[in-house]
């Protein structure tokens, strides 16, 4: 289960930096995965902070029921960016449903563990 852990919340942290530093910077690619500068992508740069932020967080004080809490919430949003972008051919809809997978199995992992 650590493992799993570990692996969900660093690759959420690896993710989520150079996401956060790009979005940030408006870097091309960005404005490519994401779309041009607007409030909208700046408050979902706030979400990402805040993931990025606890991700971190759990890494030093872990709690597996405060990690399965974190992960659940990005599955389901996680799984739910194809329908609100409307295709799979965006790369950020496509990451998403790759780290959504990790997530589902380090959540059933948990689940088994402290059930």
């Amino acid at each position: 289960m650590q493992l799993l852990m570990t692996l969900s919340l660093l690759v959420n942290v690896g993710v989520l930096l150079p996401v956060c530093i790009g979005l940030f910077a408006d870097a091309d690619w960005a404005q490519a995965s994401f779309g041009q500068a607007s409030p909208a992508r700046s408050i979902l740069l706030s979400v990402y902070l805040a993931i990025g932020a606890v991700s971190a967080m759990l890494l030093v004080f872990r709690d597996p029921k405060l990690v399965a809490a974190l992960l659940l919430v990005q599955v389901i949003y996680k799984l739910s960016t194809p329908l609100t972008v409307g295709t799979l051919g965006n790369p950020v809809v496509v990451s998403n449903l790759l780290i959504a997978a990790l997530h589902t199995v380090t959540l059933v992992v948990i689940w088994r563990s402290v059930s």
